[in-house]
């Protein structure tokens, strides 16, 4: 996103800092007893992008607001009942965490947010329960301080657009793409270009994470959500049809029969691919319906007996057909995202965002529970040993193990932040005690105090950019702005700082044995629970009667997609077949709502073979297990040779073309190594 250690990062730092020392400034004049809350809150908001500081800025302030009225519900009532208020307060984040791990976007911040802002409200009150209404007050007073600070600097200040990092974005991901999609027509294409073209996944989920800022951009007129929505549909189809390209074009190449029209046309395809990012609107529509039209007037026609090599040159003149109106759609899409204007910038245009809803993803159950009886075990085990062990900071150890559980649940190794931020508390309480006990007592007044923090917290901000050490650069700027050093808050002075950072140290630890002991196979039961996922989706469709949602299926899939890459990289497993099989499902998926959009025009008995494959392409994929999947059952295969021998029969030509297609695809993703299908007439004898 920013250049690392360049001008980005240090203007970033610079009005990071900037930022902090407003927000201190404003909480000591109006005598808040606690402004380190503003200076941290300052640097957590901060964001290189304008609009993503404001969002998460209200999304701080909404969870923070409701975090602070559930801790001053649940005080009072339960104040003289400490095993009850421990079961509330664990409750409370439970929910929170569960909440924001369906969520899965950036807003999910306000649900870990409300959650961890009680905990942090309610144990150190437990001693003074009648402060509880002042304490969740001031604590809501002194985060807005920090919110603003933050939102106004980033904001006003050379802001960094959302709106033009995006746009960015789409250009190099639509380059990309059509740089798989030209090097996929090649009959000797890289194998590499299938595992890249996956990376389309990863894209189109950062596409939905940066939309949600959109609505709070400051700097242009941004973007219309949803023509991100309807781009994100579009790019969807390139990956599934890419690789059904490259798919039969092998098998073509294997026939060994020449097309010298067909490669003509592969050749003209990929010359078209290499110039679709220079050509305006009617330049690209003129050449993609021309495109269209050869490959519509070189499918050979469906008959009683279509050879199978006839079969697989339709499948290929047909996908390539909708892969080139797919790349000349996301063309058009991204320059109606360039354009202030509300106006379509083509009709193609006007098609797509008509109607366009949200975008459907995958939200794993399973998994947000099990975060969620996680934060609730931290914190009731945690209490607990507190209580016990009568030590009067443990409350800051089971305060930052709770906040730790909310923040990382949805991490694939939540392990591995909390031994950087391990690490980086160890090096700010050493920090704390050069600037709490040998600098500050030399300062005199504000401007001084300003220019003392200023080297290390510039350096901070700028580390902060770095993805390598971010991880320890937060912590240390938490430790930072402790109390010591903005507040002078502790009373007992150097024995009373230790023992603070000490808690704060157990309280990471704490956090990594719940977590090991809570998640030791978290990652491959997530990995499970998405395949699992996937394949209850197709069976479940598979005996649906009524019109499919398509896209709604490649949304769902590639989410689950982009989930499974993070989770299999930290699980050491190589992303190659796992997310192929994701791949292969994704098609099937589209084959079959394919056979089911096609038997919706026709009558039981001239659909039964369609319904019987569908039949038992849900039992097969129901039965399936991710650690052990079986293959599919050889009557399976029989029954799709049987389909396609009936819609080749039928009276109807486009009940036999698209009959044709669905079927051949659902037969070559299931059965990829399957010999060609025998003729028509024998399969039906």
């Amino acid at each position: 996103m920013t250049k690392r250690f360049g001008f980005d990062a240090a203007l970033f730092s610079v009005k990071a800092y900037l930022a902090a020392i407003l927000a201190v400034y404003i909480a000591l004049s109006i005598g808040l007893d606690r402004p380190y809350w503003a200076f941290l809150t300052s640097y957590i908001v901060a964001q290189p992008l304008a609009g993503a500081v404001v969002s998460k800025a209200m999304f701080r302030v909404v969870g923070t607001f409701i975090g602070a009225a559930a801790a001053v519900f649940m005080v009072p009532p339960l104040a003289h009942s400490p095993e009850l208020l421990t079961l509330a307060i664990g409750g409370w984040l439970a929910i929170c965490v569960f909440v924001s791990l369906l969520d899965r976007t950036p807003r999910s911040y306000a649900s870990v947010l409300a959650g961890y802002t009680a905990v942090l409200i309610v144990l150190p009150s437990v001693d003074t329960p009648q402060l509880i209404f002042t304490t969740a007050s001031l604590r809501v007073q002194e985060i807005t301080i920090g919110i603003l600070c933050g939102s106004f600097v980033h904001a006003l200040v050379f802001p960094q657009s959302v709106s033009a990092f995006m746009l960015q974005r789409v250009t190099a991901i639509l380059t990309d793409a059509e740089r798989w999609s030209r090097d996929s027509l090649s009959v000797d294409a890289d194998p590499a270009i299938d595992r890249e073209r996956r990376r389309l996944a990863l894209d189109v989920t950062e596409l939905q994470q940066l939309s949600i800022h959109l609505p709070y951009e400051s700097t242009r007129i941004a973007p219309r959500i949803r023509t991100v929505r309807a781009l994100q549909d579009q790019l969807s189809l390139i990956m599934p049809l890419g690789a059904a390209v490259a798919d039969r074009i092998a098998q073509l190449h294997e026939a060994g029969i020449p097309h010298p029209d067909i490669a003509r046309l592969l050749d003209d395809t990929r010359d078209w691919f290499a110039r679709l990012g220079h050509m305006d609107i009617a330049s690209r529509t003129a050449e993609a319906e021309a495109l269209r039209a050869r490959c519509a007037a070189l499918e050979p026609p469906v008959r009683a007996a279509t050879p199978w090599h006839d079969i697989i040159l339709l499948s290929l003149l047909s996908r390539l057909s909708t892969l080139i109106a797919a790349h000349r759609d996301c063309r058009d899409l991204a320059e109606q995202l360039e354009t202030p204007s509300t106006r379509p910038v083509s009709a193609r245009a006007a098609e797509l965002l008509e109607g366009r809803r949200g975008r459907e993803v995958h939200r794993d159950y399973g998994g947000a529970v099990r975060g969620a009886l996680g934060a609730f075990a931290t914190i009731v085990f945690g209490c607990y040993l507190w209580i016990m062990s009568g030590w009067h900071d443990g409350s800051t150890a089971i305060m930052l193990a709770g906040v730790f559980t909310a923040l990382f649940a949805s991490a694939p190794d939540p392990l591995a932040p909390l031994r950087t931020f391990f690490v980086g508390t160890f090096i700010a309480v050493l920090l704390g005690m050069l600037y709490g006990f040998v600098l500050m007592p030399r300062l005199d007044g504000y401007l001084q105090f300003s220019a003392t923090m200023a080297p290390m917290l510039l350096m901070l901000g700028m580390l902060m950019q770095s993805p390598r050490y971010a991880g320890v650069a937060m912590p240390m700027l938490l430790g930072l702005g402790s109390p010591v050093l903005v507040a002078n808050e502790y009373v007992g002075g150097f024995a009373s700082y230790i023992n603070g950072g000490i808690a704060q140290l157990v309280g990471i630890l704490y956090a990594i044995v719940m977590i090991r002991l809570l998640n030791s196979t978290g990652a491959q039961a997530a990995i499970r629970r998405t395949i699992r996922a996937g394949w209850g989706d197709i069976a479940e469709r598979s005996n649906l009667m009524g019109p499919p949602d398509v896209r709604a299926w490649i949304n769902r899939m590639l989410d689950r997609i982009a989930h499974l890459a993070p989770r299999l990289a930290m699980a050491g497993r190589s992303p190659g077949k796992p997310l192929y099989d994701a791949l292969r499902d994704l098609r099937t998926g589209i084959a079959i709502g394919e056979l089911r959009e096609l038997r919706l025009g026709m009558s039981p008995e001239r659909s039964a073979p369609l319904t019987a494959v569908l039949a038992s392409v849900g039992d097969y994929y129901r039965g399936l297990e991710p650690d052990r999947p079986a293959p599919a059952d050889p009557r399976l295969l029989h029954e799709i040779d049987v389909a396609l021998g009936a819609v080749q029969h039928d009276e109807d030509p486009a009940v036999g073309r698209s009959g044709v297609l669905s079927l051949y695809s659902l037969r070559r993703n299931i059965f990829p190594e399957a010999p060609p299908m025998a003729a028509p007439e024998r399969v039906a004898a």
